[in-house]
């Protein structure tokens, strides 16, 4: 594979100072991310700290700092606090409930298919990761699964990046006995036998 036709992870990742990081491009901010983080999970995974608790103190902490500093500030003539303006946008309110609005009418869309229109090829493509979300959850807390999410997204965008070509390769070939599968499932999810939309009003 050419360097021309190579898939553009950093652009795919955003582009931005996000993609930076999880490139390892700003390999500081990197390391200070997963040391936050690696600290942060030891806090509440290991140390056994309580979530509210620590919040509630971070933000107690915050408004005492700026008290302090708003009052003596105004007694000693120094600079206030370079606080910006605290509120959301009409704008960006509106636009982040059109999106929720488009999610939450998807997921009612594939509901009304699921239990309406008795798909059942739908029913597993939803089940069964749901199913694997669930079995992971009963074997990692909470903090565990997004410290490892923390951890993946650290490392598999970089690896896929580095080695491209032979990923691509494996995932193809993974991607074609897929296929092969699930349409042997689809068959025979089509050959048993469902009622019918008349049966089922006559019920």
């Amino acid at each position: 594979m050419g360097e021309s036709s190579r898939f553009s992870v950093h652009l795919a990742l955003g582009g931005g100072a996000v993609a930076d990081v999880l490139l390892w491009r700003k390999w500081y901010r990197s390391v200070a991310f997963l040391v936050g983080s690696t600290a942060l999970w030891f806090l509440f995974e290991i140390a056994g700290y309580n979530l509210l608790s620590f919040i509630s103190n971070v933000l107690l902490l915050l408004v005492a700092i700026l008290f302090c500093w708003g009052k003596s500030a105004s007694l000693l003539n120094r600079p206030l606090p370079p606080l910006p303006s605290l509120e959301v946008s009409e704008e960006t309110a509106l636009r982040a409930a059109d999106e929720i609005r488009v999610w939450v009418n998807y997921a009612l869309a594939i509901a009304h298919e699921i239990a309406i229109g008795g798909n059942l090829g739908l029913f597993a493509e939803v089940a069964i990761p749901i199913w694997v979300i669930s079995y992971i959850g009963s074997l990692f807390s909470f903090f565990t699964l997004v410290y490892i999410d923390v951890l993946l997204s650290f490392s598999l965008p970089v690896l896929y990046d580095k080695y491209q070509k032979p990923i691509d390769d494996k995932l193809s070939a993974a991607y074609n006995i897929a296929q092969v599968q699930y349409q042997k499932i689809d068959k025979i999810l089509q050959k048993l036998p469902l009622p019918s939309k008349k049966q089922k009003k006559i019920q």
